[in-house]
């Protein structure tokens, strides 16, 4: 949906669907008709939309449209992306798209108004998760929780546990690092982040059933090495 109108961007899923899954049709529920239609030649996973920006999600490649004409304004090249992973900035001001790189745990930042693309290398595995605060100066990332068979079961079991799940900011305009939040002793499979709507907090959902807010914090000049927070997790909400 588009903020709290009545357009939709709807893509048919499930047993039987209404709408095919290799299409993406622009609904106006307030005339009660389709007022788009955008075909590929694979299944969507993903629609972002923003007033000036329809963004559909392929396994890999994103294409970005205008809004009002639905031309094509650009198309990007991703590593496999079966969850549809893509953050899209919605203020007004400051068009920021976010989505994986081509290489694995690398996210890239296409900052439109600048004419800019980052790619920051976030995560040595497979990317879980990542999200914009609301004015796209922010992002967060998290991996996939992956067990490396390549060393010992109970060596990266153990470095597993000791290190927990890491969540990591970086500012998007200088693909910089900011900080690192530890979720808990133990490793989680991370299914949401968001910022609050300031981006001084930062709540993060698991596969343990249990809600993290974490406290963010600036990175001035000079500060040296990203913050680590480790949150007790007694103060998580299940």
């Amino acid at each position: 949906m588009l903020f709290r109108c009545n357009i939709l961007a709807l893509v048919g899923g499930g047993a039987y669907p209404r709408f095919p899954p290799y299409k993406v049709m622009i609904w106006d529920d307030h005339q009660n008709r389709c007022i788009g239609e955008l075909s590929f030649r694979s299944e969507v996973k993903a629609v972002k939309l923003r007033r000036d920006r329809v963004v559909v999600v392929l396994e890999h490649k994103i294409y970005v449209y205008n809004f009002a004409d639905l031309k094509l304004v650009d198309h990007i090249e991703t590593i496999k992306n079966p969850k549809g992973l893509c953050a899209l900035c919605p203020y007004a001001s400051n068009t920021v798209l976010v989505c994986p790189g081509l290489q694995k745990g690398h996210v890239r930042v296409e900052l439109y108004d600048m004419k800019k693309t980052t790619i920051i290398p976030a995560h040595e595995t497979s990317l879980a998760c990542f999200a914009l605060n609301h004015d796209g100066t922010r992002l967060a990332t998290a991996s996939e929780k992956v067990l490396n068979v390549g060393i010992s079961t109970a060596f990266v079991i153990r470095h597993i546990h000791t290190q927990g799940t890491l969540i990591r900011t970086f500012d998007t305009a200088t693909g910089n690092a900011l900080q690192e939040l530890r979720r808990g002793a133990d490793r989680a499979e991370i299914y949401s982040i968001c910022f609050n709507p300031t981006t001084d907090w930062l709540a993060v959902s698991s596969d343990h059933g249990t809600i993290h807010i974490f406290k963010l914090a600036e990175k001035k000049n000079g500060s040296g090495p990203p913050t680590i927070t480790a949150p007790d997790e007694k103060k998580s909400i299940s």
